[in-house]
């Protein structure tokens, strides 16, 4: 008798597979690790000090916050990224794209924390928009990169099928160069999306406030309770984005690609 060996299902099913199981999890993880964080925070005998930073209105306000920062950068890395991304893949434009993908690279390498600060320095202000600017600035490069990238990976052969049933080139731009490099750029803003919440840590330093209020408070009180709760939520938040960036790529890129 003869025996046929069973394969297991092709690896791009069992991705599929694995990436639908995360995105059921990864939602589940960061609310049982907020819950957890908060219920080991409030259920232990908190001292005045830390009942001063460690209540539900100081928390809910900079995680309030955070979040405005975290929307406020990406908000912008698009409106500049995409669009730019977009000119310096049009003909007669293209030459520039090394000398935008090297600026955005100058924000990328330099520390955060060091740009926060030469903003101020700068500006001499404080505020919520000191804070984002900085943090925007290092957040565009993985939106600008893949923008370019995802027009660079449109097959010539569909543009020029466009063009031969007698779309302009604004039209091919928008029915087909487009949607198919959206994959591309929502990989990229999910990038951008954890750098933010990860870098907003810093806006404290600028009055913009964020959950790094919660970290510097307990770093400088020597309070392990308050950094505790401020560093786990920042993981937290950095999670929830991340799992939102993977549904907008799961749901937002053209159906054929999904």
């Amino acid at each position: 008798m003869t025996t046929r060996a069973v394969t297991g299902p092709p690896a791009t099913a069992t991705a599929r597979r694995a990436e639908r199981l995360r995105l059921l999890v990864q939602p589940l993880f960061v609310a049982v690790l907020t819950a957890g964080v908060l219920t080991w925070a409030f259920t232990r005998t908190l001292s005045t000090t830390q009942r001063a930073s460690m209540n539900a209105a100081t928390i809910v306000t900079v995680t309030r916050q955070h979040v405005a920062i975290t929307i406020a950068v990406v908000a912008i890395v698009l409106a500049v990224a995409v669009p730019l991304g977009t000119l310096v893949t049009r003909p007669g434009f293209r030459r520039l794209a090394p000398v935008f993908i090297g600026i955005a690279n100058i924000g990328a390498a330099a520390p955060a924390i060091g740009l926060i600060v030469l903003f101020y320095l700068v500006t001499r202000t404080t505020g919520f928009w000191i804070g984002v600017a900085p943090i925007a600035f290092y957040s565009l490069l993985p939106v600008l990169r893949n923008t370019i990238l995802g027009y660079q990976q449109v097959d010539p052969t569909v543009v020029d099928a466009g063009r031969g049933q007698g779309m302009s080139p604004a039209t091919v731009l928008l029915r087909i160069e487009f949607p198919l490099a959206v994959p591309y750029i929502l990989a990229g803003v999910r990038t951008s999306l954890v750098l933010a919440v990860g870098t907003a840590t810093l806006s404290f330093l600028v009055s913009a406030g964020g959950l790094g209020i919660l970290i510097d408070t307990g770093y400088k009180l020597r309070d392990n309770v308050t950094l505790v709760v401020g560093a786990v939520l920042a993981v937290a938040l950095a999670l929830l984005v991340d799992w939102l960036g993977a549904l907008a790529q799961r749901f937002l890129g053209p159906r054929g690609l999904r």
